[in-house]
């Protein structure tokens, strides 16, 4: 796992969605994640079927937010957990040992290292800036990157105000994914912004 990882926003407009998102699968993406906190059962299960879709054409692993039963229903390659959200042991015991899960751990080690023990496949830390779609506390050291490069043996990945230029520190102190949101999603050209971001990894 290394390079970009894109995270969907909470559009409703299934067209606009899926005309940006395969514009960044063009430009270059690695992962890509349907998150849409307010959608209804039917519209996220329309969506997610459309992006998985979109995913298996450009052969990129598509991965559900929180959702297990979506996540089963679609065979989605994976699954991302967040701290409010079912822990990293009930949802490997659900998908089994065949799929992608994901853990969102903050600023916390202690969380990454207990996502490890419980079967997580990467582990998510964040927010390192001010977002503009999620809001969360702005607390999370960049040290973080590197420590856990250091101590737990799985992918890491970097989210919250995620742009090419401040993605740019953390990739080299180990950062394997970056994730981005409004950088792609609200950018004039989605391709080129992810390919922005796909570059990065060129040049680590």
């Amino acid at each position: 796992m290394r390079g970009l990882y894109l995270v969907t926003p909470d559009w409703d407009d299934t067209r606009q969605l899926l005309q940006v998102t395969e514009a960044a699968l063009r430009g270059g993406v690695a992962l890509l994640q349907y998150r849409h906190k307010s959608a209804d059962a039917a519209l996220r299960r329309e969506q997610a079927e459309c992006l998985q879709d979109l995913c298996r054409t450009y052969r990129v692993p598509f991965i559900v937010n929180d959702h297990v039963d979506l996540c089963l229903a679609l065979d989605a390659d994976g699954i991302h957990v967040g701290g409010t959200d079912a822990s990293v042991a009930q949802v490997r015991a659900a998908v089994g040992p065949g799929k992608i899960v994901g853990a969102s751990c903050y600023g916390s080690l202690e969380l990454a290292q207990q996502a490890y023990r419980d079967g997580a496949s990467y582990v998510a830390f964040g927010g390192f800036y001010p977002s503009r779609v999620k809001k969360y506390p702005v607390t999370t050291s960049p040290d973080i990157v590197a420590q856990a490069k250091k101590d737990i043996p799985l992918p890491n990945v970097v989210i919250g105000g995620m742009t090419r230029e401040n993605a740019a520190p953390l990739v080299e102190k180990g950062a394997d994914m970056v994730a981005a949101i409004s950088s792609i999603y609200l950018a004039g050209n989605p391709q080129s912004a992810a390919r922005a971001f796909a570059d990065l990894f060129a040049q680590s």
